[in-house]
């Protein structure tokens, strides 16, 4: 019948809801050992409750489904369902953070960890990430190596507190040391003449590459940073006295003229 359809449905949902938000608790506490998380379950009556509103025409047309929400409190009526909220925190100490409070790197930890959390209750063959690090510091790419590193690694019947698991295909590009580390295989890509080709490398070739990479961007950002100091220089010093003007050109002289001095002022410092 069409009640028993409902009612199927229902269960379905929340025993879903259920698993998932037990596995995100379990996965966020891999990353953040020290914090917790969990997902809550928007109701309209959450709703109510938030916007003040107890109006008899609200009782009367939800007091049969909040009725039947009370009755089985395991299966609540999935039509009561709003949306899933999130609720993490980053320390023992600190309080309880919304979505919509956090920041980009540890929004993007939240993202993950709901990814895996569903990931250990309905498992695909092979996942795909495309710097799924980049907005991570150094600790927590490394906590989503290791954990990826787990999930892809099979378990066996002779595990402690684990179902036995199947492993599971990760596929990461990155720029970052930590997950090249992690990996079983690591594989570069170059680009010449408009033609992509992949090559095999070894784990310390990549590990190097990746280093390299590090160093220019740390290169690039000196110089960036360089860059804006002397333009400070040069601009104060031409709001600055006549005398210190001239003290000040000196020490920011232009690039073309350091050269044509054989020294380069930015290098020394």
């Amino acid at each position: 019948t069409e009640e028993n359809l409902d009612r199927k449905k229902d269960e379905a949902i929340n025993r879903t809801f259920r698993g998932v938000s037990a596995h995100f608790k379990d996965v966020f506490k891999e990353l953040v050992p020290n914090g917790a998380g969990e997902l809550i379950m928007r109701t309209a009556m959450d709703e109510a409750a938030a916007d003040g509103t107890d109006s008899e025409d609200e009782e009367e047309g939800g007091s049969k489904k909040k009725k039947a929400a009370a009755e089985d409190p395991n299966n609540p009526d999935v039509s009561l369902f709003r949306g899933v909220g999130v609720k993490v925190r980053f320390s023992r100490s600190s309080e309880n953070f919304l979505m919509s409070q956090l920041s980009g790197g540890q929004k993007a930890l939240v993202a993950m960890a709901l990814i895996f959390a569903i990931q250990r209750c309905d498992p695909a063959p092979f996942y795909l990430f495309d710097e799924l690090d980049q907005a991570l510091d150094s600790t927590y790419r490394a906590a989503v190596a290791g954990l990826i590193k787990r999930q892809a690694t099979p378990s066996s019947d002779d595990s402690d507190n684990e179902q036995p698991r199947e492993g599971i295909q990760f596929i990461c590009s990155t720029f970052r040391p930590e997950l090249v580390a992690a990996a079983n295989r690591c594989f570069g890509i170059s680009h010449q003449n408009k033609v992509s080709s992949l090559h095999l490398l070894s784990k310390n070739d990549a590990l190097h590459f990746i280093a390299n990479l590090m160093s220019e961007e740390e290169e690039v950002v000196g110089e960036v940073t360089s860059m804006a100091t002397s333009n400070k220089a040069v601009a104060s010093s031409r709001g600055g006295g006549s005398g210190t003007s001239s003290k000040k050109r000196k020490t920011t002289k232009n690039p073309k003229e350091e050269d044509n001095d054989g020294e380069d002022e930015s290098t020394k410092a």
